[in-house]
């Protein structure tokens, strides 16, 4: 009799209580008896901790939070979160839902809103939505890239930065589940923790650092070249101790010598680095080449001189009169914004498709774009390298190594490639640090080279005029595939042309310097990556050339 009332008891605790629905779809359940005691929990750790292994002597009550801190949350659901989303629709199928809505989740720092982010339906994947019960992410960690990193990034950037100032505060994560409708609905509370950080700035030592003494390399002559090291080994303790993020490598030339060279993140000398869009600055150069060659007439020539338009989607007189400048100073009126989701001829619709000058050429004219106005284009830099690569002998890749790497003593590089094994002229050129030094040193040079006017003066001149405002930037303009932009410093102003790549890549040419600066980084996609470099020159690398000592550690 006593074995079959345990039995009944344990078959009523099986069955749902009265008023529970059932589960909408499948999910992972309550995994263990730490997991049934912590649901509706979100708890910190400051490392990866095995799902199977979870012990209340992992999770943190207080951390010292430092730029190279890893920290991780566990957060401890009662259901998926598709069942979560299932209740706020539950005329909309699984699939329905997890397209359209994911994790609210809400950062509040010593009890004041910070910000509250509803994450993009894309991440996580939808079977994990459908399933996960536990979800283990890190929030800090520069071994990995996950959507929760990217959420911390951005907190940091919409107010958490200025909130987790130096000392002790507390952290709060709320997490709701969210689904975009007509209106946004969403849902109750799922998950919520909170720790007691003490935010710490790194001690750096400037008597501990040393900077490296450039070896000679090829094509750049010997430093003489006098700066405020001390500016330089803050900048570097700086790196090395996180508060600059996923740099790789940092090479400044003066007056064409090579005066810095310090490497980070297991780069070195010999390390090809993959700056992105920096290769869009090339397709700059080779037209240039084209051009002084006689393979093009001049970058006034019209689309209709390359391709027979008629063929692709849209068709429309228009699009044949776009010109080769149109491409180099991101003007063309064709539908495409790269910083626009839903702009048609955004990259990212390109990327998957068989044919990218076939996906380009087929997009619709932007009747609503303002004649000339500046729109981020990549769609438009592959055009302009597949005309360059009709037109030059031997393709695009064989006239670039003759007429431009060779010239600069440059043999160590990899190209990326279109689907039709074209020069990929949109970005991914990879180099190693000194070969994109002496790549601005040619500018800086009016496009001589050791004597040799490898590239035309007056190319160099037109690439390095305001041919553009950009908008919505204040004093900033685009030249020919060449960014343009002013930093100030002690009341000067220092202008700079410049090439620019996603991750934080830059290569700076300051012609009333005499200075060229190269930054390689990894930090693709983060909203810091572009900030950070702007504070790295604007507090270290420019005080240092220019007479103005920088403090060890940004504030």
């Amino acid at each position: 009799m006593k074995l079959y009332v345990l039995f009944l008891l344990a078959l009523l605790r099986a069955l749902p209580s009265a008023g529970q629905q059932p589960a909408f779809v499948p999910d992972d359940g309550i995994t263990s008896p730490f997991h049934r005691a912590h649901v509706g929990e979100l708890l910190f750790t400051a490392a990866a901790v095995p799902d199977t292994d979870y012990a209340h002597a992992d999770f943190l009550r207080s951390y010292v939070l430092l730029p190279k801190s890893k920290l991780f949350m566990t957060i401890f659901l009662g259901e998926s979160l598709t069942n979560a989303l299932h209740r706020l629709a539950p005329e909309l199928s699984a699939a329905e839902l997890t397209k359209a809505g994911n994790y609210q989740f809400t950062f509040y720092v010593d009890e004041r809103l910070v910000y509250r982010s509803n994450l993009h339906p894309g991440a996580p994947y939808a079977a994990l939505k459908n399933t996960e019960t536990v979800v283990h992410k890190p929030l800090l960690n520069p071994t990995s890239s996950w959507w929760s990193q990217s959420l911390w990034n951005r907190f940091l950037s919409n107010g958490g930065t200025q909130a987790l100032t130096a000392g002790p505060h507390r952290l709060r994560l709320e997490v709701r589940p969210y689904l975009q409708r007509a209106e946004l609905l969403v849902g109750p509370l799922l998950a919520t923790g909170q720790l007691a950080l003490e935010v710490a700035n790194p001690v750096i030592d400037l008597a501990r650092i040393r900077l490296s003494r450039p070896a000679p390399y090829a094509g750049l002559t010997e430093a003489t070249a006098r700066f405020d090291t001390s500016a330089i080994k803050a900048l570097k303790g700086n790196i090395e101790e996180g508060v600059f993020k996923a740099i790789t490598s940092v090479v400044v030339l003066k007056d064409g010598q090579l005066v810095v060279e310090e490497y980070f993140n297991g780069a070195s000398r010999q390390t090809r680095h993959d700056p992105r869009s920096v290769g869009k600055s090339f397709a700059s150069t080779l037209t240039g080449l084209a051009i002084r060659d006689g393979y093009l007439t001049s970058e006034r020539q019209p689309l209709a001189d390359f391709y027979d338009l008629r063929r692709y989607a849209h068709y429309a007189p228009a699009k044949g009169r776009i010109t080769v400048r149109d491409l180099l100073t991101m003007r063309a009126a064709l539908a495409g914004n790269d910083e626009v989701d839903a702009s048609p001829g955004n990259e990212e619709n390109m990327y998957p498709t068989p044919n990218w000058v076939t996906f380009a050429l087929s997009l619709p004219l932007d009747s609503a774009k303002p004649r000339g106005k500046w729109e981020y284009f990549t769609a438009g830099a592959v055009l302009l390298g597949d005309i360059l690569d009709k037109r030059v002998p031997g393709g695009l890749a064989a006239y670039a190594d003759r007429t431009l790497f060779r010239p600069l003593g440059i043999t160590d590089y990899q190209w990326q490639y279109t689907p039709q094994h074209v020069v990929n002229t949109a970005g991914g050129l990879q180099l190693t640090a000194l070969d994109f030094a002496k790549y601005g040193q040619l500018y800086l040079n009016q496009g001589r080279w050791h004597g040799r006017q490898v590239l035309p003066a007056a190319w160099v001149a037109k690439t390095f005029t305001k041919q553009v405002a950009i908008p919505n930037r204040a004093n900033e303009f685009y030249g020919y595939l060449f960014w343009n932009k002013t930093y100030h410093l002690a009341g000067r102003a220092y202008e700079t042309f410049y090439c620019a790549g996603n991750g934080g890549n830059k290569i700076f040419v300051f012609k009333d310097l005499a200075l060229v600066v190269v930054v390689t980084a990894t930090a693709y996609g983060m909203p810091y990556a572009h900030p950070q470099v702007d504070k790295m020159l604007e507090d270290f690398i420019l005080p240092a050339f220019v007479g103005k000592t920088a403090a060890p550690t940004p504030k």
